[in-house]
């Protein structure tokens, strides 16, 4: 007659071994377990006071060390050369002591984001300091006059919150604009061919708009004058220095910046997407029209912004198209249209102080619009952002029941 055979009994969590024994039919397991212990972490990925402590006295000490060195030892190789030793005796210092104290991966770790910090620190100091500079030069000179008068009439020697920029603002807004509307059915046209179709073309078409992205501006500027605008000049007004022509230069130079962004949009359209609308039997232009680009829209008008952005402050491409103007102005297509980066040109280099400060307070309104664009391209992004990582709310029997 066959024996059962016994239940399995659970051994206790202490065990350190296992066995298995099989007498006449009878089985015996003991199941070994050992209590989970969380696992030490590795590096700490956050500075804590000692090693803010620790980075204060390593700084002290390095300062200390360069200038024995730099006064009592050597004659010195100027400031440069002791900020550079003084660094990187702090470099060295806290590396030794974060090293005793905490190993060797968390000094490595350490001396890693101190190094950075450092250089984004360096990177950042100048752009403070200009922003700063056009700030205190250019602010106290903005009046409402600024934005609602022209040059008409202003002689150099008169205060510079006397006249305004209003034909140069407008001016800006129009060849933009008008660059905006040249630039954006290419860019995007453009961006759809290397993104979602499989020609041969695409290679030398991406490699055509990744040189155009390193083109100098001013030879965008030339171009159109070489162009368009010698030949020309004499036999129709159009071809002549007008707002259109400066127009034509921003929008070479805005074409190259939107297609980048809005091919790397249509990336992240994902491909499901495409397919469901290919087996519901649509052509693949109408999925590009009606599905790809709908859902790239906020990306879209990120590129839009960050176009708009670039091509706003260009000077270069200006002096040879528009030329600039001292009266309103507000027909692009006849004659000289002024523009605020030509307005901060022209007055820079004047040798008066009150055409000087006229010309940072250009400068000023058009780091202020710069930087709106800025701000409104972040703030698209932010809201994209949300919008994917969204989830829906489960809705309950009884909600859904609710009327």
């Amino acid at each position: 007659m066959a024996t059962t055979p016994s239940r399995i009994e659970p051994q206790p969590a202490t065990a350190t071994a296992t066995t298995a024994g099989v007498t006449s039919g009878h089985v015996e397991v003991a199941v070994a377990r050992t209590p989970t212990s969380p696992r030490p972490l590795r590096r700490r990925s956050e500075f804590d006071p000692v090693d803010y402590a620790t980075m204060v006295g390593c700084a002290i000490s390095a300062l200390a060390l360069g200038w024995v060195v730099f006064t009592h030892l050597t004659e010195g190789i100027g400031w440069f050369g002791f900020v550079v030793v003084v660094y990187l005796c702090f470099l060295g210092l806290f590396g030794l002591v974060t090293a005793d104290r905490l190993g060797r991966l968390v000094a490595t770790d350490r001396l890693a984001t101190v190094a950075i910090t450092s250089g984004a620190i360096l990177l950042a100091a100048p752009l403070l300091w200009l922003v700063g500079y056009v700030v205190l030069k250019g602010l106290p000179n903005v009046t409402g006059h600024f934005f609602t008068e022209d040059q008409g009439g202003i002689t150099p020697g008169m205060p510079a919150t006397r006249g305004g920029g209003s034909h140069a603002i407008m001016g800006s807004l129009e060849q933009v604009t008008l660059a905006l509307v040249i630039s954006l059915p290419l860019a995007l046209t453009t961006a759809v061919f290397l993104n979602e179709t499989r020609s041969r073309l695409r290679r030398p078409v991406r490699i055509f708009v990744d040189a155009m992205s390193g083109l100098p501006s001013i030879v965008a500027g030339l171009f159109i004058f070489a162009v368009l605008i010698l030949p020309n000049a004499q036999k129709s007004e159009v071809f002549g220095n007008n707002g259109l022509m400066a127009s034509l230069a921003l929008s070479v130079i805005m074409l190259p910046t939107i297609t980048r962004t809005v091919e790397v949009v249509l990336r992240l359209v994902p491909d499901g997407l495409r397919e469901a609308s290919l087996a519901l039997g649509a052509s693949r232009a109408r999925t590009v029209w009606s599905v790809v680009l709908p859902t790239a829209r906020n990306g879209i008008s990120t590129a839009v912004v960050l176009g708009i952005a670039r091509a706003v402050g260009e000077t270069a491409p200006l002096l040879f198209t528009s030329v600039g103007a001292s009266l309103y102005n507000s027909n692009p297509f006849s004659g000289s249209q002024e523009s605020l980066p030509i307005f901060v040109y022209r007055n820079i280099r004047q040798p008066l102080a009150t055409q000087i400060d006229r010309g940072f307070t250009g400068a000023f309104v058009l780091m202020l619009i710069v930087l709106t664009l800025f701000a409104i391209t972040r703030l698209i992004g932010g809201q994209r952002r949300t919008q994917r990582t969204a989830r829906p709310r489960l809705v309950t029997p009884q909600e859904d029941l609710e009327p």
